[in-house]
């Protein structure tokens, strides 16, 4: 124990002081909770924003060049650096999203912590570099997540939300622990570096015994990422949580589960890449399927969110699939631009309120155009934007994942998801075609809270304009992807 202690020098805690940060503040926030205020507050979303600007700010002004530290538990570089400021900027426009749920229900101020605890679980799993890392950050995060998928606990839906989403995750868990014990068996260590050295230089049985733990430890990831055939859990869960949760639920873990997935298998597993690209590739393809062809039978826009996101993780999958470096490029561009189109669309999304009551058919949004003509401009922005449909920011996230799997040589994949991609379409143009071709439904509640204009307002922009100014965001997931491939 000494001799650990030891090791842990002051570069160390340099290294993670954007989590050590977060941690604190969360610690402080919690007592000022427990002693001042019993329900959220102006004051407390406000200063929780100022924590998160200020941890992505931490995580930008520190070595972006890769430093090993912990023993070897925890790494960063640019790439972990790309999706830690990701997952804070999606944490901060849930924040938004959910601050009039919040005050206007006078909801317990735990909600702050357990979204703060979550975020803190989903930015050390992207700097994990041990199995052991990895499992204590997923589990921190999930417990969060579990609770808060079932936060109102007065509506049924949201606590079998909650109920589903534990039991599910909890096998998920499971069977990612198992295939750990299995790399452990095997190899003798847990860390990353020394699984890459083990599984680089061994053939044989004791080879294909790590590839079994391997595919175990990837069906947790699919869990996480709602990939087929793991996404049981996402519609209902989508659909019962409450609404600025689900908009969690839609970015955040998203980006760390697809950014440790990246990094698990380009790093430890590199000379893999013949055994997990066939899985990742299968995994993407049914992906893309499934979201294609069950949105088009959803009513609830929630349900159809959710399963259109499951066609989206196929997408981003195509681009880890390809296994190089314009792979991981297009996938972080992908999943950058995918969590600013959903953050919007949930934001619209909260914004359909009848006497003061929440609406989520599709069929609420007739006539939408000719009532809330700004809103309806919005949504479809964002519909034809998930569809793929150029100038908008949907198509070259779809664009660059195609053009990496066809350079990967991978081309049976990218035209399943041009297919797919034409599918899903359908049920896009559908609802813009329920807004301004069908007879209007009862109008929705005026005035909108201006966390959710900004939310919304956002979203929008960066769909609408990315295409005149893509090079920041090109640029950066390129020096990132450059960062994990080499």
């Amino acid at each position: 124990m000494g001799q650990v202690m030891g090791d842990i020098k002051l570069v160390s805690l340099f290294s993670v002081l954007p989590e050590l940060y977060l941690a604190l503040a969360t610690i402080f926030l919690l007592l000022y909770g427990v002693y001042r205020v019993k329900t959220v507050t102006t004051s407390l979303i406000m200063w929780t924003l100022l924590i998160l600007v200020f941890t992505a700010g931490v995580v930008l002004s520190g070595d972006m060049l890769e430093n090993v530290s912990m023993n070897g538990m925890f790494l960063t570089n640019r790439f972990t650096a790309f999706a830690k400021v990701l997952i804070l900027a999606s944490a901060a426009m849930v924040l938004l999203l959910s601050s009039d749920w919040l005050q206007e229900g006078k909801r317990p101020f735990e909600f702050i912590i357990l979204l703060l605890l979550a975020t803190l679980g989903l930015m050390l799993m992207v700097s994990a570099n041990d199995l052991l890392t990895l499992y204590m950050a997923l589990e921190l995060s999930s417990l969060s997540l579990y609770v808060l998928a079932s936060f109102s606990r007065d509506h049924a839906k949201s606590s079998e939300a909650g109920l589903k989403y534990f039991v599910l995750g909890a096998l998920a868990s499971g069977m990612m622990l198992f295939g750990m014990s299995l790399i452990y068996g095997f190899s003798g260590t847990t860390g990353f570096d020394g699984l890459q050295q083990f599984f680089a230089a061994t053939h044989g049985p004791a080879a294909k015994a790590l590839v079994v733990g391997l595919v175990l430890v990837m069906v947790g990831f699919c869990f996480k990422l709602s990939a087929v055939p793991f996404h049981m859990w996402t519609p209902d869960v989508y659909e019962g949580a409450p609404t600025p949760v689900t908009a969690f639920f839609a970015t955040a873990p998203k980006v760390a589960a697809l950014a440790l997935f990246s990094r698990f298998l380009l790093e430890p597993f590199a000379s893999a890449l013949d055994q997990w690209q066939q899985v990742v590739v299968a995994v993407s393809l049914l992906s893309m399927i499934v979201g294609a062809l069950a949105a088009i039978m959803q009513t609830n826009i929630k349900r159809l969110l959710a399963y259109s996101s499951i066609g989206h993780v196929g997408f981003m999958l195509m681009g880890l699939a390809a296994g190089n470096q314009a792979g991981v490029q297009a996938m972080l561009i992908y999943l950058s631009l995918y969590i600013f189109m959903n953050a919007g669309m949930f934001g619209c999304v909260l914004l359909m309120k009848r006497h003061g009551h929440a609406v989520e058919e599709i069929k609420d949004l007739a006539g939408l155009s000719r009532g809330r003509p700004m809103m309806a401009v919005a949504i479809a922005a964002f519909m034809f934007s998930m569809a793929g449909i150029p100038p908008l920011a949907g198509f070259f996230g779809k664009f660059y994942v195609i053009l990496a799997a066809l350079n990967a040589g991978l081309i049976w994949l990218a035209v399943a998801g041009v297919l797919t991609s034409v599918i899903g379409a359908y049920y896009y143009i559908k609802i813009v075609k329920v807004m301004y071709f069908d007879e209007p439904a009862a109008a929705f509640d005026d005035g909108s809270p201006l966390s959710l204009r900004i939310v919304t307002a956002l979203g929008a922009t960066v769909t609408f304009l990315f295409f005149l100014i893509p090079s920041p965001l090109v640029n950066a997931a390129k020096i990132a992807a450059q960062a994990l491939v080499r």
